[in-house]
């Protein structure tokens, strides 16, 4: 270069910055993505259609709390024809699966075996105290306390049998000073089954939401292509969300399934509107959505994501929800663990919206709860995802 001229060169120019702007078409490519990707996937589907119906069947047929054809035995120790005609009516009530004996000896062993839940005795000198009336009781009745519930329900049965038979002969019996007629509103059949079902399928959500989703991320990462998706210029939101939009509407595809089974197979009857059941079921699905998320990012390793979400998701959802086993019967710590499980707030939705209908002053508070905990749910993953490869 010749001096006294200048030489002009041309500034690098800076990098470009990645846009990390929210972008509808890169989200609809990921949903179209992960779409094909669950459709591919023979066992996305055999957890979101297959696994609930199996599920909703065993709760709905091999899972009951109806206490019906209890095994009990009746020691007729009178050959009187009262006390025959006592010992038929005890064989003839649904409610009791009768074993017939002439000595207590004989009903003790299978009591002591469990094939018997208790026994009745009518005594040898049932005539005589049939003829006192209130001097003395007519019969005895024993239970096995093993099973608490089920020696009360034989218990107070067999009282309403005796009392039943002596009020269709013209006897009087002893009765309290107070007479309760009970009442039962929303499940007047007593079915434990339309209790059951609608809980069921709060079950089936969650492990569809939590465990199928932890599942399929975590594969991701043990693969690969989840660094891989998420050095494209798609944002972390824009990726948590096109993952995610295709379960959730498994989810909600999986719900409108369980419905319609409990409804026309189950014959559970749905009194409220399906607006409120889908709003409630998509509701339910941020929190489950997000847990199976966060368990995912945390573990990256598909074992461990599975066991996570089943000590965390699956089992808290089967045993602290209020699904078997009632809250209010539960100790004070327990009960409190409990109002951090979203399937608590759904659960008890669920039963209301099949046997009560919609009412709201009921799921507003269990909607609100579900949003808080799904957002935080949220919030954790979001962190957790940006650490590991943003920071």
């Amino acid at each position: 270069m010749k001096p006294g001229n200048t030489e002009l060169r041309a500034e690098p120019s800076p990098p470009e910055r990645v846009s990390r702007r929210f972008d509808w078409r890169r989200l609809i490519a990921l949903v179209r993505k992960e779409s094909l990707q669950a459709i591919r996937d023979p066992s996305t589907i055999l957890i979101a259609f297959v696994l609930p119906v199996v599920l909703l069947f065993l709760f709905a047929y091999a899972v009951s709390l109806d206490v019906r054809e209890v095994r009990v035995g009746v020691v007729l120790e009178s050959d009187a024809a009262a006390a025959q005609s006592l010992a038929a009516a005890f064989a003839g009530t649904r409610y009791l699966q009768v074993t017939p004996a002439r000595d207590r000896r004989e009903v003790i062993d299978q009591i002591v075996a469990g094939k018997l839940r208790g026994f009745v005795v009518i005594p040898q000198d049932f005539e005589r105290r049939l003829s006192a009336g209130k001097a003395q009781p007519l019969v005895q009745v024993i239970t096995d306390g093993s099973l608490p519930n089920t020696a009360n329900f034989v218990s107070n049965y067999a009282q309403g049998v005796v009392q039943t038979w002596a009020a269709g002969r013209g006897k009087t019996m002893p009765t309290p000073a107070i007479s309760l007629e009970p009442r039962y509103w929303f499940n007047a059949e007593l079915e434990s089954r339309r209790s059951l079902v609608p809980g069921a399928i709060a079950i089936v959500m969650t492990i569809i939401g939590t465990m199928l989703t932890a599942l399929v991320v975590a594969r991701e990462w043990e693969r690969g292509t989840m660094e891989a998706v998420l050095s494209t210029p798609a944002s972390v939101v824009e990726i948590l969300i096109g993952k995610l939009l295709p379960y959730f509407a498994l989810g909600m595809i999986a719900t409108l399934g369980s419905a319609a089974l409990a409804i026309g197979v189950f014959n559970v009857p749905l009194r409220g509107s399906l607006l409120a059941l889908m709003t409630l079921s998509a509701v339910f699905l941020i929190p489950a959505l997000g847990q199976g998320l966060l368990i995912s990012s945390v573990t990256k390793n598909q074992f461990l994501a599975s066991q996570i979400a089943l000590f965390s998701g699956f089992l808290p959802s089967f045993l602290l929800s209020g699904f078997l086993f009632e809250i209010d019967a539960m100790p004070q710590w327990i009960q409190a663990i409990t109002y951090v499980i979203p399937a608590r707030y759904f659960v008890s939705s669920l039963q209301t919206v099949f046997l009560a209908g919609d009412v709201w002053a009921v799921f507003v508070p269990n909607l609100a709860a579900m949003a808080a905990i799904g957002v935080v749910f949220f919030a954790i993953a979001r962190s957790k995802t940006r650490k590991n490869l943003e920071a």
